[in-house]
């Protein structure tokens, strides 16, 4: 049975609140992904828990490149790169870019998606994304929770890094 226009636009808005609630709009959860990295200085940002382990800087650029990835599925187009070369995990810091940069890249890669987003035409949440078996729906949950997970994550890891710190 179809679901009426007016349900799935319905549940189109809840998507979208979904991903502002992860990324950066109140939640009651906790801190959302952006809240959890507002603050934090570039040196805090760098520090790895033990070699190999990936760092605050990372996840945020690890959660602004699937946000890309996920804007790029859900349009079918391929349009700009992301910015930086590679794919899925890059090592911060190095190269030329800052934090500052970074966290900029991020926020951007989130307002690009949110846009399109809300862009979506009802009918499409059930539709599977480009190349994929997901729904629409489905990835943008996905999404979301990818940034509560990372979100998680920074959390650990600022209260691992205050403890080094403080030498506790």
């Amino acid at each position: 049975m179809l679901r009426s226009v007016r349900t799935a636009d319905a549940e189109l808005r809840q998507l979208l609140g979904l991903v502002d609630e992860a990324f950066s709009a109140h939640a009651w959860h906790g801190p959302t992904l952006w809240a959890s990295i507002r603050g934090l200085e570039s040196g805090r940002a760098a520090w790895r828990p033990a070699p190999n382990r990936h760092n605050i800087w990372e996840l945020v650029v690890h959660a602004a490149y699937w946000k890309h990835v996920v804007r790029r599925r859900l349009t079918g187009r391929v349009g700009r790169r992301f910015p930086l070369r590679g794919t899925n995990w890059f090592e911060r810091p190095s190269g030329p870019r800052t934090w500052r940069a970074d966290v900029q890249l991020l926020a951007e890669e989130h307002e690009e998606l949110r846009r399109v987003v809300a862009e979506l035409e009802p009918g499409a949440l059930e539709r599977p994304v480009h190349g994929k078996r997901d729904t629409t729906a489905y990835t943008i949950r996905g999404i979301a929770a990818h940034d509560l997970y990372h979100a998680g994550q920074i959390q650990l890891l600022k209260a691992l890094g205050s403890v080094r710190i403080s030498g506790s």
